[in-house]
């Protein structure tokens, strides 16, 4: 399955809402741009958790263009992907990998989220590049978090560094990077407990695993990825400004975008956070992550199912 094809797959639900939602504006003969037709179009945008600023400007660019005018369903399609596509601009930004030694990536999120799976999925692609990756299973809360992890790196095929459960996250986060070192790998991918952004205790315990992983190894972690629930949200706006200010979020994952109508809310995250977001879930297999990229996201987002 191509890219494209599988954004569209990840975007069907949202997908759906939209273009069902669109041709109900629509009568065959088209529909006069009046205050009525605009707020039913500001409504259906809300309805995919861009959020009320976002659709605020798209309606308000229709409404300038073509007020009192006749128009076809396909110009106003064009001119929502047209203003959707310059509010997500963003180029492609792919993990950076450090110039010598193993890059480090630290993974945060609150539980739920899809982290772990998260991880496999970007275990399996940095494998795809032929790289070697040392998992560091940091969540030492959760028993059952660091089984899953050492599930998926049994599977994967990936070395994984544990530690006794209630163990010091730091600790374990420390001898996976002095593992993917020893054993020259190019990744050491540190997960994190999964925790509520208002749990100050646990967000203290992410600020020392970030100090911690920059005392072995200059400029690490070389990324922070924060792992947003795409279902949840517009709450994964105030997620991603309580991580940020905690470990210096690099970039965003958007995980379970296939289980949401609100694809829409990367739309309210590029412009209310301002963090890149890197990569998506589009579905549960290792593989169903995807580059984000605005272009081709927006395209699938309307594409004729």
């Amino acid at each position: 399955m191509g890219l494209f094809d599988k954004l569209k797959q990840g975007l069907r639900k949202t997908n759906q809402l939209l273009n069902t939602d669109i041709r109900d504006l629509f009568k065959a003969e088209g529909r006069l741009v009046d205050a009525d037709f605009l707020d039913e179009l500001f409504e259906m945008l809300v309805k995919t958790d861009m959020g009320v600023d976002a659709s605020q400007e798209i309606v308000d660019d229709i409404g300038d263009m073509f007020r009192a005018r006749v128009v076809q369903m396909s110009e106003i399609i064009d001119e929502i992907k047209k203003k959707l596509k310059a509010l997500m601009a963003q180029p492609a930004d792919p993990v950076r990998f450090a110039a010598a030694g193993p890059t480090v990536i630290m993974v945060a999120g609150v539980n739920g989220c899809g982290k772990t799976t998260t991880i496999a999925k970007l275990t399996g692609m940095f494998q795809a590049e032929g790289k070697k990756v040392v998992l560091g299973a940091a969540d030492t809360f959760r028993a059952a978090a660091v089984e899953q992890l050492t599930v998926w790196a049994g599977r994967l095929g990936a070395e994984i560094v544990t530690g006794p459960s209630g163990s010091d996250p730091a600790s374990v986060a420390h001898r996976a990077v002095a593992q993917a070192i020893e054993t020259g790998a190019d990744v050491c991918i540190v997960d994190t407990a999964g925790r509520l952004q208002t749990q100050q205790t646990l967000m203290q315990q992410l600020t020392k695993i970030h100090r911690v992983l920059g005392k072995q190894i200059a400029d690490a972690p070389h990324e922070v990825i924060l792992v947003l629930d795409a279902t949840t949200g517009q709450n994964g706006i105030s997620q991603a400004k309580h991580f940020t200010d905690a470990v210096r979020c690099t970039g965003l994952v958007l995980a379970k975008l296939d289980g949401t109508a609100k694809g829409g809310v990367v739309v309210a995250i590029r412009k209310q956070v301002g963090l890149p977001v890197k990569y998506i879930g589009v579905g549960e297999k290792a593989e169903d992550i995807a580059l984000f990229e605005p272009d081709p996201f927006v395209d699938a987002l309307f594409a004729e199912t």
